[in-house]
């Protein structure tokens, strides 16, 4: 059976190894399984663009933790990451 006569990998086996694909440390074997899989499945590829939006926002939060936040951010949320801290 060659690479395009096999299932597609399932959604799970494609999020169990979802970090090492962004990371580009699959081989080029399984990264095509998985680009095969995306190419049919809009869930994944809205799971993978909403999972990298996150790793991106987060990342930038850290940046520079000691900005104030915006007006917008809830003062519980701010009390609890206060409270965090003085914990550490």
């Amino acid at each position: 059976m060659s690479a395009d006569e096999r299932p597609y990998i399932t959604c799970q086996e494609l999020l169990d190894f979802l970090s090492l694909y962004l990371e580009n440390e699959l081989p080029d074997a399984s990264r095509h399984e998985f680009e095969r899989h995306l190419s049919v499945c809009d869930a994944c590829r809205d799971y993978i663009r909403q999972y990298e939006t996150a790793i991106r926002l987060g990342k930038s939060a850290y940046a520079r933790p000691d900005d104030p936040c915006g007006e917008e951010t809830p003062e519980e949320l701010v009390e609890a990451i206060l409270r965090s801290r003085e914990k550490s």
